[in-house]
C-alpha cells in the first residue's frame, strides 16, 4: 500500500493567486499551497455571500479559502468572474493593496464545460452553437488579462511565476473543433509571455494535468463505469506540482515550456495523495477526450441539481 509521504516546500513568505478556485483543478492546487504556507488569492464565482454556484454544483470560494486556512496557509476567498475585466481589476487592487506583489499566478478559470446539457459536447462544428466558442475563447481572454495584472505586480520584484493550466501538447485531435483550437493556443500564450518577461526574472510555463479526478469526472466515471485508474490523479497532484516549481530557484529554466504534471513529479520525486506517481496522460490508443466529456455532460444533464436562484 503506497503512503503519502509529501514533504512540502517552505513557501510561507508567497503570495500566490489561483483563479477558479472553488472546485476541481483550481481547489487541489489552492490546497497543495496552504499545505507549503503560502498566502492564496483564491478566486471564483461561487460564494456562499452570493445566490447560487456555478451550474448549482458544489464548492465555494470561502470553502476553499478555509482549506488552505486549515492546511497551514492563509486563505484569502475573492468572489470573481475572470470574464469581467472590472471584477479582475478590482481583484488585483485588492492583492496589490494589501501585500504589493504577487509570487505566483495560476491561470485556472475556464468555463468551457457550461451550459453543457444544450448541445453535445462533440458535435460537429457545423451542429455548435456560437456560444460554445464564445464560452472557450472567454476562458483564453480570461488568463490573457490575468497575466497582464500579474505581471505588472512581479516586474518590479524581478521575480515571479505564471502557470497556465491547459491540456496536451500533442498532435491528437481533441474531437471539438473550438476546444482543439483553444487549447493549444493557451500554450502558446504562455510562451509568448514568457518571451516578453524572460529579460525581468519573470517566468511563466503551460502546465498539462492530464486526467484529474474532479467532482465531474469522478461523476462520470460513477456513472459509466469506465476510467483509467493507473493514470487518473488528484486535483492536489496538479498543485504539487506548482508547489515545488514555485520552490525551485532555477524555475526559470522551464520558462515557455510546457510540462507535464507527471514528468515533474519523477524529476522533483514528488507523489499523488495516494503515494502513487501517476504518469503523463496521452490520448493516444484512447477514448477520445471528446467522447469522454460528452458523456461526462450527458451524464451531468441528467443528475445536475436545480441551480439556486
Amino acid at each position: 500500500m503506497n503512503e503519502d509521504n509529501w514533504s512540502p516546500p517552505d513557501l510561507g513568505s508567497a503570495v500566490a493567486l489561483v483563479t477558479g478556485a472553488s472546485r476541481g483543478v483550481g481547489r487541489g492546487t489552492a490546497t497543495a499551497l496552504g499545505k507549503a504556507g503560502a498566502t492564496v488569492y483564491v478566486t471564483g464565482r461561487s460564494t456562499r455571500r452570493w445566490a447560487g454556484t456555478t451550474e448549482g454544483l458544489a464548492g465555494t470560494v470561502e470553502e476553499t479559502a478555509e482549506v488552505v486556512t486549515a492546511a497551514g496557509g492563509t486563505g484569502i476567498p475573492v468572489r470573481c468572474d475572470h470574464t469581467d475585466d472590472s471584477d479582475v481589476a478590482a481583484l488585483f487592487k485588492l492583492i496589490a493593496g494589501t501585500h504589493d506583489r504577487l509570487d505566483l499566478l495560476v491561470n485556472n478559470a475556464w468555463c468551457g464545460y457550461e451550459r453543457s446539457a444544450e448541445a453535445r459536447f462533440d458535435a460537429p462544428f457545423w451542429d455548435q452553437p456560437a456560444w460554445r466558442y464564445d464560452l472557450f475563447a472567454r476562458s483564453l481572454r480570461a488568463q490573457y488579462i490575468a497575466g497582464q495584472h500579474a505581471a505588472r505586480l512581479m516586474l518590479p520584484a524581478g521575480r515571479g511565476l505564471i502557470v497556465g493550466i491547459s491540456y496536451t501538447d500533442g498532435d491528437t485531435y481533441l474531437g471539438q473543433a473550438a476546444y482543439d483550437m483553444v487549447k493549444p493556443a493557451a500554450n502558446r500564450l504562455s510562451l509568448g509571455m514568457a518571451m516578453e518577461l524572460r529579460r525581468y526574472g519573470v517566468g511563466s510555463i503551460s502546465l498539462l494535468p492530464g486526467l484529474v479526478r474532479t467532482e465531474r469526472v469522478e461523476a462520470v466515471w460513477s456513472a459509466i463505469g469506465d476510467g483509467p485508474a493507473a493514470v487518473a490523479h488528484s486535483p492536489e497532484y496538479v498543485g504539487r506540482a506548482v508547489a515545488t516549481l514555485l520552490a525551485d530557484p532555477d524555475v526559470n529554466q522551464w520558462s515557455g515550456r510546457v510540462l507535464t504534471v507527471g514528468d515533474l513529479a519523477t524529476r522533483y520525486g514528488f507523489t499523488d495523495v495516494d503515494g502513487r506517481r501517476p504518469p503523463p496522460f496521452t490520448l493516444d490508443g484512447r477514448m477520445s477526450l471528446a467522447t469522454r466529456m460528452a458523456r461526462l455532460h450527458r451524464v451531468a444533464s441528467r443528475s445536475a441539481p436545480a441551480a439556486t436562484p
